[in-house]
């Protein structure tokens, strides 16, 4: 019984990103992160009626340095969402997030200055759990869910079937050695948008805003 029987032979074959997601999925440590009614549903997740550490999942880690799966469980008020954008600066990569419940995700029913409306404006989440709150059970099955998700995600981006190159190079924004320019070569192009001023900067992940600084065309 077990493995032996699926590998007659003893040997099996795969590629590292089949091998490495696998690894990654069934060896996932939450931080311990409950925000409010949630929470409680994730503390009994993990008490031995549901038992989630038969899903790799064995200890919540009480510091973010040892864990790699952030479960925001419950309302996100504007004082506790830079906390949160610190704790989840300070996990170590690779590391994933799950919304859990309606108030994470959207607000709720908290629609109001003091809260956030949906956790995805702090940082990026992967995978959504809805309800108020959800069950255990919710909870298990999104987490199932997003460890099919780590199982799938590439180590380097590639064309997806049916996708041509160049729709590859503009879905990723890749430029080849013929395509690079010098920084001082590159030349920004007003936009209809800018209103004849072209912007160059960068997104600031995870804040919804962006931070551009402006020069003449």
């Amino acid at each position: 019984m077990g493995v032996e029987s699926q590998l007659p032979s003893g040997i099996l074959l795969t590629n590292v990103e089949k091998f490495v997601g696998w690894g990654r999925s069934g060896s996932l440590w939450p931080a311990t992160f409950g925000l409010a009614c949630c929470a409680i549903e994730m503390m009994s997740t993990g008490g031995a009626h549901y038992d989630l550490s038969r899903f790799g999942q064995e200890v919540f880690r009480a510091s973010p340095r040892q864990a790699d799966l952030m479960i925001v469980a419950g309302r996100v008020s504007q004082k506790m969402a830079p906390v949160l954008r610190n704790i989840y600066d300070q996990m170590a990569d690779p590391k994933w997030v799950l919304s859990m419940g309606v108030c994470a995700s959207s607000g709720g029913m908290f629609n109001n200055y003091a809260i956030v409306q949906g956790v995805d404006h702090v940082v990026p989440v992967d995978m959504y759990v809805p309800g108020c709150p959800p069950r255990p059970e919710m909870l298990m099955d999104g987490i199932l869910k997003l460890h099919d998700k780590i199982k799938n995600e590439q180590l380097r981006e590639r064309p997806r079937e049916g996708e041509s190159m160049e729709a590859f190079r503009a879905r990723t924004g890749w430029v080849g050695p013929d395509e690079a320019t010098l920084p001082d070569q590159a030349t920004p192009q007003p936009t209809a948008k800018s209103g004849g001023r072209a912007h160059v900067g960068h997104y600031a992940r995870g804040t919804g805003q962006s931070t551009p600084s402006e020069s003449s065309a």
